[in-house]
Order: structure tokens, then C-alpha cells, then sequence
């Protein structure tokens, strides 16, 4: 019998008793392969069929069962016109329940809100998911030309304002890892690919408290960002505002940071969190 009565009543509510093995008996092939196609089709915006068989590697027919049983629940649409499929309505509003459940979304709203009505360019919010920056929300600015991250977008950490504001706080063995764990895109002439180069790029960030994406993901395209962090002083996200360079110009981007990095600093405090320099 535990000694622990309450984790065993709900390990016995909300996994079955052989819950640890991991083995294939364990997980549902068909669901697996039905995901990895939702998740592709995510990736790709919108695809024929056989554009999104041949990128899976998979039969026609397998995929096209798999898309009819989403579209049954709305989890994805078809054009007959132009005959091609898309995520559905019923894939947002099932996400956008993790959205409601994070409170950090929530309250970052007002944050998100003053930051973009500060710089007048869109602010956002992401978190960190494996060596990806997850967008989770975000407040545009008014300008017809703004960038734009819709809730749900992922970005390369080494590429991405919030990304490398992260970053900035562990550990050099700890990005190099992550560096070697993944494949290295060059977006633009900008990305830092080079390790020594983003070690550096890094160090600046740390010193001045905000990071600085030099068009590395998209030309054209700067950004500013500044971590979050929770009550134990550990980094759970970050601000940061996206814009062009005709607007966030060199002679702003110190301004600007130190905007970000009070704004970051603020939603930590709404969070119960303490920032670094308050250590």
C-alpha cells in the first residue's frame, strides 16, 4: 500500500496501473500516425492531398481517411475549389483551451497591451517548448505594417528575440547542447549559426538585459525581448516587441529595451515573481 494516499488515488484516477511502460502496447499507432498528419498539414498552412501524402510518405488513401475523420469534428476544412485541406476551427478552439488554463496568458494581457501602446509596434508572448520559441499571445499595433505571430507559432530559439533572451541565462553547456540537438537553419544573411557568434550575441544580452534580433529570422524584421521569470528567480517565458527596421531603428533599440525590460519586469511582479535585479 503508498504511503502517499492522495498521489495513489489519483495515479489510480488518471492512469491505468501499468502506466510506466512506455512500450508500444502502450500507445494507439492510428492515433499517432493521425496526429503527425494534423501536424503537418499545421505546418504547411493549407496542401492538396497528394502534397500532403507525398510529405508524409504516406498512401493517399491513409491520409485522406485521417483528414474525413478530422473534418467530421471540424479539426479540419476542405476547399473544394481550390481542393485543398487546412486545420479547422475545432483544432483552435481545442488549443485555445491550454490558453485559458495558463493564468501567466491571462495576466500578461495588460502588460501586452501598455508594451505595444509604449513602442507602438506588436508585443508578444512566448514561452520555451523543447528548442522552440511558442508564441502564446500577443497585442498588434496599429501600423498597417507589423509583425505578426499568431497564438500557436514556433520559432527556433536561436533565431528568435524571446528565444535568445532565454538562452541568455543558462548555461553555455547547456545551449550548446541544445545547438547540437537540433539542425541549424540559416533564415537570413543575419542568423547566428555560428556557435561563438551567438555565445557572444549572448553575453550582450545578459549585460544589458534584453536581446536583440537583428532580422535573423525574417528581413526586414527586428525585435526586442526580455525574460519573465516565477517566484524561485527561474525564467518562465518572456516579452517582446516585433517590427520593421524603417521603425525600430538603431537610435531607438536602446529606449526600446529598456521599455521591454521594465514591461518584463512588471508581468514578473504580477506573477508573483521576483526579477533578477530584486534578487
Amino acid at each position: 500500500m503508498s504511503d502517499n494516499p492522495i498521489s495513489s488515488a489519483t495515479r489510480a484516477r488518471g492512469r491505468p496501473k501499468a502506466w510506466t511502460d512506455k512500450t508500444d502496447q502502450n500507445t494507439i499507432k492510428s492515433l499517432d500516425r493521425a496526429l503527425q498528419i494534423l501536424s503537418r498539414l499545421g505546418d504547411m498552412e493549407e496542401a492538396t492531398l497528394s502534397e500532403l501524402s507525398s510529405a508524409l510518405s504516406q498512401s493517399p488513401a491513409t491520409v485522406y481517411r485521417v483528414l474525413t475523420t478530422f473534418q467530421a469534428h471540424d479539426f479540419t476544412e476542405f476547399n473544394p475549389t481550390r481542393q485543398v485541406w487546412s486545420v479547422g476551427a475545432g483544432a483552435f478552439l481545442t488549443g485555445a483551451k491550454f490558453l485559458r488554463r495558463s493564468s501567466m496568458v491571462e495576466r500578461a494581457r495588460p502588460h501586452l497591451r501598455r508594451l505595444m501602446e509604449a513602442t507602438e509596434e506588436t508585443a508578444n508572448l512566448g514561452i520555451a517548448k523543447g528548442a522552440n520559441v511558442l508564441f502564446l499571445s500577443q497585442s498588434e499595433t496599429h501600423h498597417a505594417i507589423r509583425a505578426f505571430f499568431p497564438p500557436g507559432t514556433v520559432s527556433p530559439m536561436y533565431a528568435s528575440g524571446i528565444g535568445k533572451a532565454l538562452l541568455a541565462l543558462w548555461s553555455e553547456k547547456r545551449v550548446n547542447a541544445l545547438l547540437a540537438a537540433q539542425k541549424i537553419e540559416q533564415f537570413t544573411e543575419h542568423t547566428l549559426t555560428d556557435a561563438a557568434a551567438l555565445t557572444a550575441d549572448l553575453a550582450e544580452t545578459r549585460a544589458r538585459g534584453y536581446s536583440f534580433d537583428a532580422e535573423e529570422k525574417n528581413i526586414g524584421m527586428r525585435c526586442i525581448a526580455a525574460p519573465v521569470f516565477d517566484i524561485y528567480g527561474e525564467a518562465i517565458g518572456g516579452l517582446s516587441i516585433s517590427g520593421p527596421v524603417a521603425r525600430i531603428t538603431d537610435n531607438r533599440i536602446s529606449d526600446i529595451g529598456a521599455i521591454v525590460r521594465s514591461e518584463a519586469n512588471a508581468l514578473t511582479r504580477t506573477l508573483g515573481g521576483v526579477p533578477p535585479t530584486e534578487v
